[in-house]
This record gives C-alpha cells, structure tokens and sequence, in this order.
C-alpha cells in the first residue's frame, strides 16, 4: 500500500489500484452493478459507504463540523470545501 505499487489492473480500461477491493469497486462502473440499495427511496449505490452517506439526506444528521463557526454538514467533503473558502 505504501509502495505506490498499483498490482490490479481492469481489464477494461487498463485503470491500476493498490488493492484488489478497490479494483472490485472499480469494476461497477463498467458493469453497472449497484448492489446497495436505499430503503427509502429506492436510489442505488455501488459502494456501502456512499449509501451510508446517502441516508444522511433522510435523516438530516450532518455529523461534520466547522471548528471555526459552528456550522455543520453531511459530509467531509463539504466540510473541507467550507473551510478552503473561510481560509
């Protein structure tokens, strides 16, 4: 992992990952495969962890916070993007 070394490779479109699983995941994008399904509204994931995150626009949990106004969000990714505009 530390390495940089990308062993898998998809047969499809020649993209290299560091671990097999990433490869898998990789794969259901060429496939089309959404095996995680919300049992809210029926929208479909390819990855447990986008379904998870998914859930929090059901719930309104936004379990990421600012340290700097107190603001909340759904996600890390938002959060990051929130905090590169206050800086």
């Amino acid at each position: 992992i530390h390495t940089g070394e990308k062993p898998f490779v998809c047969d499809e479109c020649g993209a290299r990952f560091t671990q097999n699983h990433m490869l898998i995941y990789h794969k259901r994008c060429h496939t089309g495969e959404r095996p995680y399904c919300c049992d809210q509204c029926g929208k479909q994931f390819t990855q447990l962890n986008a379904l998870q995150r998914h859930h929090r626009i059901h719930t309104g949990e936004k379990p990421f916070m600012c340290n700097a106004c107190g603001r909340t969000f759904t996600d890390k990714s938002t959060l990051r993007r929130h905090t590169s505009v206050r800086t």
